[in-house]
């Protein structure tokens, strides 16, 4: 007598059941096992056997049976979580594991300011590949620091919410401009001429230089609109900033307000300025607190203009430096972009204060 097995009932999906599985069954990027499952349970759905399953899915017909089972019994409940005992077991133990984070974050190796793949690797007795590993899935990077430095100034707060607050809020008809000097900007040339670019090959530059002096670029960068008005001059006195002051007193419309946001350096309180300054009442200087260069947005576009014309020029005369930066600033306003500030004084000053108690702490512990 033949013997023919019943196929098991379809598996019933609600609408959002079946959109997160079709998801799943076709996604590059979840992990296999997940994909596996999902193409399962959507043939279970159609009413396909459990052997054709197994065949069409590439696992055991055990495996599309338990499958099917933990569907009946949760749903989509834990898809994908591997029980308990079951699944690939850690091939790191968890003390090892411990001792590198231990070592990483409250040692250093000896000779060395910190720990590299592998000096920890020696240390512990692991691989490097197995410390890489570590670091990455706890976010370590001991090859890595980054530069701070809070500030100390004791109007700070004042400065900060001032200086917010009018990249927030810009008062109505007034121009807002973010005004800081470039100084000692070098014109170097090369020692011998560099090779182009060219297919498998980056372009190249001697690694020593000649010096042909420097010139100071002092720049006002329009928060609202992103152009800048720049000017080079050969010194960096009260001399060249009143000089400046007049050049943004003719570029900026007579109806507007003038707040100009700059550093505490000496030259923005020279007498002199302070004078000019009260004959010309449009203009309002705010300054930022010291040891804060961050908070003026003007740094960011220098940063740029370091990048994309003056690291890798090569300048043999101040003047061929001073034409360069005056192409760059006629290129950047011929289409400017404007920097948009988002931070609130808020979450600064929170930022801040985690920071001056985490000093504290490693103060009192050192």
């Amino acid at each position: 007598m033949l013997v023919v097995s019943r196929a098991a009932a379809p598996l019933a999906l609600d609408p959002g059941q079946r959109e997160l599985l079709e998801s799943l069954a076709r996604s590059r990027t979840a992990e296999h096992r997940l994909v596996q499952r999902a193409q399962v349970l959507l043939h279970a759905a159609a009413g396909v056997s459990n052997t054709d399953i197994a065949v069409l899915t590439g696992v055991t017909r055990m495996t599309v049976r338990a499958w099917r089972a933990e569907f009946a019994e949760r749903g989509l409940t834990d898809l994908g979580k591997v029980a308990a005992g079951r699944g690939r077991k850690p091939s790191i133990p968890q003390a090892v594991i411990d001792q590198i984070v231990e070592l990483t974050l409250h040692s250093r190796p000896e000779g060395a300011t910190h720990w590299s793949c592998r000096s920890m690797a020696a240390r512990v007795g692991v691989s490097k590949a197995t410390v890489q590993r570590v670091w990455d899935a706890r976010g370590l990077k001991p090859h890595l620091v980054e530069t701070f430095k809070l500030s100390n100034d004791k109007r700070f707060e004042e400065k900060l919410v001032d200086v917010v607050g009018l990249y927030l809020n810009p008062p109505d008809k007034a121009v807002v401009l973010c005004m800081d000097e470039k100084s000692q900007i070098q014109a170097l040339d090369r020692t011998q001429p560099s090779l182009p670019l060219k297919p498998g090959r980056a372009g190249t530059m001697t690694h020593d230089y000649k010096r042909h002096g420097t010139t100071t670029l002092f720049a006002a960068l329009d928060v609202l609109t992103g152009k800048v008005i720049g000017k080079c001059f050969a010194r960096h006195r009260h001399d060249e900033f009143l000089r400046f002051l007049r050049t943004i007193d003719t570029s900026v419309p007579r109806k507007l307000q003038i707040h100009m946001i700059v550093d505490n350096y000496g030259t923005h309180t020279h007498p002199n300025v302070k004078a000019w300054l009260a004959k010309h009442p449009r203009f309002h200087l705010h300054f930022t607190p010291t040891s804060s260069s961050w908070l003026n947005m003007v740094e960011r576009w220098f940063a740029e203009l370091t990048d994309k014309m003056i690291r890798r020029g090569v300048f043999r005369s101040v003047d061929d430096l001073v034409r360069a930066i005056e192409e760059y600033l006629r290129v950047h306003n011929d289409d400017p972009k404007p920097f948009v500030w988002t931070a609130t004084a808020e979450s600064i000053l929170a930022k801040v204060r985690r920071g001056r108690v985490a000093l504290q702490q490693t103060a009192s512990q050192n």
